[in-house]
C-alpha cells in the first residue's frame, strides 16, 4: 500500500496545526506524546495533547470565530491501536466551560466527557486527562458535548485492529467528515427555533404546490390532503429544523467552493470513512459514476453491501470502498436531507481536476406513512389500511400535554425503508435492513426486561422530549447492571431522530426479533418503532439522547443510571 494518508487539509489550516506542534516541541513534550503527520494532520501514539481555543475563520465572506482543536477545524485525526492504553489531555483555552466526548468509545463513565452527567466539564484554563483502554477498533469520532460542537470542536478517531488481516487492502484511506457551519451564534439559532419551529425552513408548501396537487389528484383529494396535515398543525415539509438558510455544509472543514480533494488514481481501491458531525443535518451521500461498497457502520464490520447512495445521520459513521476505474475526477456529493444545500469534495488523480456537481434533488415531502405509520392511507380520502410490520403501542399520561403535537398508535417496524426523500429515486439506497453484522453479538441471552420510550415533540414550539418529558422534568432511567435489556423506541414525530446511548452498545433487532447490526447511534424514522438490545455492563451515569444538537438541548435526553 502506498501513500495511505495523503494531504487532507489545506495549507492555511495545516500551518496553524504546525504552530501548535511547534509549541509542543519547544516545551519538550511532543517527544513523549503523539506526533503530527505533516501530510494528514493526524496524530498517532498512545498519549495525546489537545487544546480547544477560539480562532477566526471565514467560510461565507464574513469573519467569525470558530472553536478549533490544535488549531484545526476539524480537529486532528487521532490514530491508535486496539488493546493500547490511551491518555488524552484536553486543555480549555476558551472563556467558558467545554468538554470532549469520545463518541462510541467504550470507557469508564467519568472519562466519557458529558458535563452534568459524568463530570463537571473542563473550566477555562484547566486540563482534564482522559484515560481508557482501546477495547475496540474501527472508525469513530470525538466532539464537544456542548454548543462548541456547532462551532467546530470535532474530529476523527481511527482505531486499528490487533489483527490487521481484518482490514481491507486499499491504496488510500481517507476520513470524510461532514458537518454544518453557521455564522450565527448557536444560542441565537436555538432561540430562533424556539420563537418559530420553522424559522429556517424556506421550503414550506405554496399555492403552486396546491395547484399541482389539484392537477394530479383533483380538487377534492387535494383539499383533503391539505386538511389532514393542517389538523395536526404540521406540514409535509416539517422534517428538518435548520437549513442552508444559515448553514454552509462542510466536508473535512472545506466549503463546497473550497472543494476538499483526495488523490485517487486508476485501478486503486480507496477506503472512505464517512462521519456525520452535523449538528442538525442528515446527509444523503453518493459518488456519481462509482458504486459504494459499505463495509462497516459505527466502527462495526458488516457484510459488504453495494449501493449507490446512503443516508448518514448525526453521530453515525459508515466506511465504504470505491474502485477507481480511470484517471478521471469523481464528485463526492453529500446533499442535506431537506435538499437546501450540500457538501462536496473530489476524488482525483491530481490536484486541480474537478467533476460535475449534481443538481440538488427535488425538495422532498413527508408521506402519510411518516405521520400515521402502519395506519397510512392508500391515498387521500380513502379508508386507512394497516401495513404489514407494525407495533400497537400505549402512550404514557405525560404524552398528553401541550408539549406533544403528535402520537402514533401503530408505528411501523420495517427497516427496509430508506426514508423520506430517498424512496423510489431510481438509485440503490442503503437501508438498515441491508446492514448485517459479520460478528455475532457476544451476549445471546433473552432480555430480562423491556423498556419502551416515545420520542415526542411539538414542532411549532420547538419542544423535544421523551415520553412527553424534557430532561429536567424526568427521572433517570435505571438499567440494572448485568442484565440484558430490550429498549423499544417509538417515534411519535415526523422527524428522524439519531438516538445515541453512551457507554454501551445498541444491538438493533430486525422486525422478527433477530440480531441485525451493532451500532452506537440508531436513526428512528418518522412514525417508526425500532427495537434494540443492550447488555448493561458499564456502571455509572450515562447520557441517552437525540444527536440533533438542538433537540438534545431542548430536552430529548435521558440520564441512564447503571448500578
Amino acid at each position: 500500500m502506498s501513500n495511505i494518508y495523503p494531504e487532507t487539509i489545506s495549507r492555511r489550516r495545516f500551518v496553524k496545526g504546525v504552530a501548535v506542534a511547534t509549541a509542543l516541541v519547544s516545551s519538550g513534550s511532543i517527544s513523549r506524546f503523539a506526533f503530527a503527520n505533516s501530510k494528514s494532520g493526524a496524530l498517532t501514539g498512545t498519549e495525546f495533547e489537545l487544546e480547544l481555543a477560539p480562532l477566526p475563520v471565514n467560510f461565507t465572506g464574513e469573519e467569525r470565530t470558530a472553536t478549533v482543536i490544535n488549531g484545526l477545524l476539524p480537529g486532528p485525526v487521532l490514530r491508535f491501536k486496539e488493546g493500547e492504553d490511551i491518555t488524552i489531555r484536553v486543555t480549555n483555552r476558551l472563556e467558558e466551560m467545554t468538554t470532549i466526548h469520545w463518541h462510541g468509545i467504550i470507557l469508564d463513565a467519568d472519562m466519557d466527557g458529558v458535563p452534568g452527567i459524568s463530570f463537571a466539564g473542563i473550566q477555562p484554563g484547566e486540563t482534564f486527562t482522559h484515560k481508557f483502554k482501546a477495547v475496540q477498533h474501527g472508525t469513530y469520532w470525538y466532539h464537544a458535548h456542548t454548543l462548541h460542537e456547532q462551532t467546530g470542536a470535532y474530529g476523527t478517531l481511527i482505531i486499528e485492529p490487533k489483527d490487521l488481516s481484518q482490514e481491507p487492502k486499499v491504496a488510500r484511506d481517507y476520513p470524510v467528515l461532514l458537518s454544518d457551519w453557521t455564522d450565527e451564534n448557536p444560542v441565537d439559532v436555538f432561540l430562533n427555533l424556539k420563537k418559530m419551529g420553522g424559522y429556517y425552513n424556506y421550503q414550506q408548501l405554496t399555492v403552486g404546490d396546491f395547484v399541482k396537487d389539484v392537477s394530479q389528484l383533483g380538487i377534492g383529494e387535494a383539499i383533503s390532503k391539505r386538511l389532514s396535515w393542517n389538523k395536526t398543525r404540521m406540514s409535509p415539509a416539517d422534517f428538518s429544523d435548520v437549513s442552508a438558510a444559515t448553514y454552509t455544509y462542510l466536508m473535512n472543514g472545506e466549503s463546497p467552493a473550497s472543494n476538499w480533494t483526495g488523490l485517487a488514481k486508476a485501478g486503486e481501491r480507496v477506503r472512505l470513512r464517512f462521519i456525520c458531525a452535523g449538528t442538525a443535518s442528515y446527509f444523503d451521500v453518493r459518488i456519481p459514476g462509482l458504486a459504494l461498497t459499505v463495509i462497516s457502520t459505527d466502527g462495526q464490520r458488516v457484510k459488504p453491501v453495494v449501493v449507490d447512495e446512503f443516508r448518514i445521520g448525526p453521530g453515525e459513521t459508515y466506511d465504504v470502498i470505491v474502485q477507481i476505474p480511470d484517471d478521471k475526477a469523481y464528485t463526492i456529493f453529500a446533499q442535506s436531507m431537506d435538499r437546501s444545500g450540500y457538501a462536496r469534495g473530489t476524488l482525483s488523480p491530481r490536484e486541480g481536476l474537478t467533476s460535475v456537481v449534481p443538481a440538488l434533488d427535488a425538495t422532498p415531502r413527508l408521506e402519510p406513512i411518516d405521520m400515521m405509520g402502519a395506519m397510512a392511507q392508500q391515498s387521500v380520502g380513502q379508508d386507512m389500511v394497516q401495513m404489514e410490520g407494525h407495533r400497537k403501542v400505549n402512550h404514557a399520561w405525560s404524552e398528553y400535554g401541550p408539549g406533544v403535537d403528535m402520537r402514533v398508535d401503530n408505528p411501523r417496524t420495517n427497516l427496509d425503508d430508506p426514508g423520506p426523500g430517498l424512496r423510489n429515486n431510481g438509485r440503490r439506497v442503503l437501508t438498515y435492513a441491508d446492514l448485517k453484522s459479520i460478528d455475532k453479538t457476544p451476549d445471546q441471552r433473552v432480555p430480562s426486561r423491556e423498556i419502551e420510550l416515545h420520542l415526542t415533540g411539538n414542532m411549532e414550539r420547538f419542544i423535544w422530549s421523551i415520553d412527553g418529558l424534557k430532561l429536567n422534568e424526568a427521572k433517570p432511567l435505571h438499567f440494572p447492571k448485568g442484565e440484558r435489556i430490550r429498549v423499544i423506541l417509538h417515534n411519535d414525530t415526523t422527524m428522524t431522530h439519531p438516538m445515541h446511548l453512551h457507554g454501551m452498545w445498541s444491538d438493533l433487532e430486525s422486525p422478527d426479533g433477530k440480531f441485525q447490526v451493532r451500532k452506537h447511534t440508531i436513526s428512528v424514522q418518522p412514525a417508526q418503532s425500532v427495537s434494540m438490545l443492550v447488555t448493561v455492563d458499564a456502571e455509572g451515569r450515562w447520557a441517552f439522547h437525540c444527536h440533533l444538537l438542538y433537540h438534545m438541548a431542548a430536552g430529548m435526553f435521558r440520564e441512564v443510571v447503571v448500578a
